[in-house]
């Protein structure tokens, strides 16, 4: 009698230490995994900085293009735009002025938009802009980038005249 009790005891002792190690594992599996919020766009923007490398407007009435002009020619300042995993964003050198204006940044919920809440001086009339506000990603790769801004809803009317700004960036290496 004793002998079966025993045996009894040790088979619950057995099952218990699966059971213990079993749910064990399963919380180290569970817990292991870094869950993050941070998608695949959102890290190449957030992955080093972008050196600009090229401006170009495209002058439109409605939907047919005037004219092109290289608006990067005359500047010879490196301008920097990053974008910090915590959604900040700086941009360095706007238009060519001495700055380091910073802002935050976000990505519509489809991720083909940018909007970069960053306020630039600049050489309008009105002395500063906010460019990025809702700029349209035309090209997002591990070493380039292309936005465009200004008017670039996809409704207009065909007697409207627009101007499409595509900033054209590559990425740095890390300082």
């Amino acid at each position: 009698m004793k002998n079966i009790i025993f045996a009894n005891i040790c088979r619950m002792k057995n099952k218990r230490t699966l059971l213990l190690l079993t749910g064990l594992i399963a919380c180290i599996f569970f817990y292991s995994c870094k869950k993050t919020n941070q998608t695949s766009i959102h890290a190449l923007f957030s992955g080093g900085r972008w050196q600009l490398a090229s401006v170009i407007a495209t002058y439109y009435t409605g939907n047919t293009q005037d004219s092109t002009k290289v608006l990067t020619d005359s500047c010879s300042t490196s301008q920097y735009f990053t974008f910090s995993a915590d959604n900040t964003c700086t941009y360095i050198n706007f238009d060519c002025i001495t700055q380091s204006p910073t802002g935050s940044w976000a990505l519509s919920p489809n991720q083909l938009f940018l909007y970069a809440q960053v306020i630039c001086k600049d050489t309008s009339a009105a002395h500063s802009s906010a460019p990025f506000s809702n700029a349209q990603i035309q090209n997002l790769g591990q070493y380039s980038m292309v936005l465009r801004t200004g008017d670039v809803a996809p409704n207009y009317s065909i007697n409207k005249k627009r101007r499409i700004i595509e900033y054209g960036f590559i990425r740095q290496k890390s300082p």
